[in-house]
């Protein structure tokens, strides 16, 4: 995986919330947009779904509700997003160290895959509940029934309501969609780093425009293994408690029996024009923070 380079999961865990910040600020419209497709009810007879597809969801969005309507449900993933992806960058960060003999040893890619796993479990206690409050601010712009104030609102009336288990439902679709593809996207990463590294430069030297191809590509190799755990994640945090006693699975049987395998695959549009420039944004966060730190620590 190219030379060895010496692992801080410390400055990880910094850069990684302003990598955090990044992906958000240019993510989120598109997370909307993907959010109302896979929670939309399935079409009445002789009547059409509200939405068409990505570009007609954010149609619709933008004249109901302004530019504005895109980032709905942005407050609680912002506040969130510095501890969120400092932590998966931490993660990521000892999931190498704990694999390294010595500082300088290189990972193999599949050391690397190990370490990206780590980095989506450390990833998932914050980011569960995080998804639920946003998905349910989201799925309340898109109908227009006012149910919560706020992410605030929305905290104290679902823990009211069902408690802990209620602000964490969800948590265990997160830890599916979220622990195989955080493997597969730092995989793709650092092996798309050495790959666009020009011959006879440093990896650490890698310029800003293919810092931003590798990391949007990372983020939809990402994103094609997560989205069936996204898409039941989203059908079942934005549902009301009773409405599936067996969990996910009765999520599963019934869109795959309602709307057919493909419907395991809705927003996929959506989630594909997001993935690119919100993780290439995120991962040159990172890289120019951890360049920066660097920076800062051989000042004379």
């Amino acid at each position: 995986m190219g030379k060895a380079q010496r692992v801080s999961p410390l400055r990880n865990l910094l850069a990684g919330g302003v990598g955090g910040v990044c992906l958000i600020v240019a993510g989120h419209p598109m997370d909307t947009i993907k959010v109302r497709l896979q929670t939309q009810p399935k079409a009445l007879p002789g009547r059409a779904l509200l939405y068409q597809g990505a570009i007609d969801c954010l149609r619709k969005t933008v004249a109901n509700e302004g530019l504005l309507g895109l980032y709905k449900g942005m407050g609680t993933p912002i506040l969130a997003s510095i501890p969120v992806t400092a932590i998966m960058f931490f993660g990521y960060g000892l999931g190498k160290k704990l694999q390294q003999k010595h500082p300088e040893e290189p990972l193999s890619r599949a050391q690397v895959f190990r370490a990206g796993m780590v980095a989506g479990v450390c990833s998932t206690l914050i980011l569960s509940p995080v998804e639920r409050i946003k998905c349910l601010l989201q799925i309340q712009a898109g109908s227009g029934e006012r149910l919560y104030a706020g992410p605030s609102d929305c905290i104290k009336q679902v823990y009211k309501r069902s408690g802990l288990v209620g602000i964490y439902k969800g948590t265990v679709l997160t830890f599916l969609r979220d622990v195989p593809a955080s493997g597969v996207c730092f995989l793709s990463y650092e092996w798309l780093k050495d790959v666009l590294t020009p011959k006879g430069e440093s990896v650490g030297e890698l310029s800003t425009p293919r810092i931003l191809v590798a990391g949007g590509l990372a983020g939809v190799l990402n994103w094609m293994v997560a989205i069936p755990a996204d898409v039941l994640k989203s059908r079942f945090q934005t549902a009301p408690d009773a409405m599936y006693p067996n969990g996910f699975r009765d999520v599963f049987r019934e869109l795959v029996r309602e709307e057919g395998i493909g419907s395991l695959y809705k927003g996929f549009s959506a989630v594909m024009l997001r993935a690119f420039p919100a993780n290439a944004a995120c991962f040159l966060g990172f890289e120019l923070s951890m360049r920066f730190m660097d920076w800062l620590s051989v000042r004379p």
